[in-house]
């Protein structure tokens, strides 16, 4: 018999939940989506429960994010349906968790990108390990930050949202504490004890106890630059900054931009500038407005999942193939 995708089970003063498809690093669909939602709505007002802890299945993985490859197919096929559900019912759960009354506790063991994230950023406390891996890799695939991470971003210290956002940097253990992804680092050997105490206890307070000493973030030497280069208006003027900056370190995120799709670069910093001035349902509805233009309308997504996850050949053939060449008209016309 298959075991559940998600398991939900009472244990002491929590609700737990243990995302369960390991071999796809947790990766959520629709099933996994429509039983967070009967979780958030059977234990919002349950006296008994009075926190929810969230682990991710394997040793590898929290959760690596949507399964987009099936939305990529329904895309390809012109199949609507399932990807507007797809989309409208994962952000209705990440707008549950945001109003959960209780504390979402998120034990971040492993791999937690995209969807993930947007599981564990909207509550807390957020627990990392020093095996933790949190990134928004979007750009790469030519979606955009979403799961109401285009309202989480911009408050974030600095520049540091965008530069995540644009770049789909890889943040391990305590940066993401320090960057504002995570509000806890623990060490991985202490997850069991943790666990143990907020079961017994119900209090997220606990965690305060387990926390490790954060050591200096690794991107604290270029912390200067990043705000400086990544607050421009644009994504050719970030491009432009770095370039004057003339370090290696700024030499690498050019690279890296210049890899990602040029449409989804400029989607993705026009949303997170909107998000700036918005709350997070009026977040969450840009999102899902965009995910039907950008999805079904332009061929980049479907053509970054291609390149990425299912022929993995990191050739993307990107329309346009340049920053240079991108149409800011077009890209405002996806905001409809």
């Amino acid at each position: 018999m298959t075991e559940a995708s998600l398991i939900l089970n009472r244990e002491g003063h929590a609700g737990t939940i243990l995302m369960n498809r390991p071999k796809a690093l947790n990766a959520l669909d629709i099933g996994m989506i429509r039983n967070f939602a009967s979780a958030i709505a059977q234990w919002k007002d349950d006296a008994a429960v009075k926190l929810v802890l969230l682990e991710g299945a394997g040793g590898r993985a929290f959760c690596a994010g949507g399964d987009v490859r099936a939305v990529r197919a329904a895309a390809v096929a012109g199949d609507r349906p399932p990807v507007e559900a797809f989309f409208t019912e994962e952000y209705a759960v990440n707008e549950g968790i945001a109003l959960f009354p209780k504390p979402w506790v998120s034990l971040i063991d492993g791999v937690c990108m995209g969807g993930g994230i947007g599981l564990a950023i909207h509550n807390g406390p957020r627990v990392v390990s020093e095996h933790a891996l949190l990134a928004m890799p979007e750009t790469a695939i030519a979606l955009f930050p979403d799961v109401g991470t285009s309202h989480i971003l911009p408050r974030l210290p600095g520049s540091i949202g965008t530069w995540l956002a644009l770049t789909g940097a890889r943040l391990t253990g305590a940066d993401c504490v320090h960057a504002g992804l995570a509000t806890h680092y623990v060490l991985r050997e202490h997850f069991p004890a943790l666990r143990a105490a907020l079961v017994e206890s119900g209090d997220a307070s606990v965690v305060e106890r387990f926390a490790a000493p954060l050591p200096e973030a690794s991107f604290a030497p270029h912390r200067a630059a990043l705000d400086r280069c990544f607050g421009q208006d644009s994504v050719l003027g970030i491009i432009g900054a770095l370039q004057a900056e003339g370090t290696e370190w700024a030499a690498a995120q050019v690279k890296i931009l210049r890899r990602m799709s040029p449409t989804s670069l400029s989607v993705s910093l026009e949303l997170l500038r909107r998000g700036a001035g918005m709350n997070l349902r009026q977040c969450l509805d840009e999102e899902l407005k965009l995910t039907r233009s950008v999805v079904h309308d332009h061929p980049d997504f479907c053509e970054g999942v291609r390149s990425v996850l299912v022929d993995k050949d990191g050739a993307p053939n990107w329309a346009p193939a340049s920053l240079e060449a991108v149409d800011r008209a077009a890209v405002l016309g996806l905001f409809r």
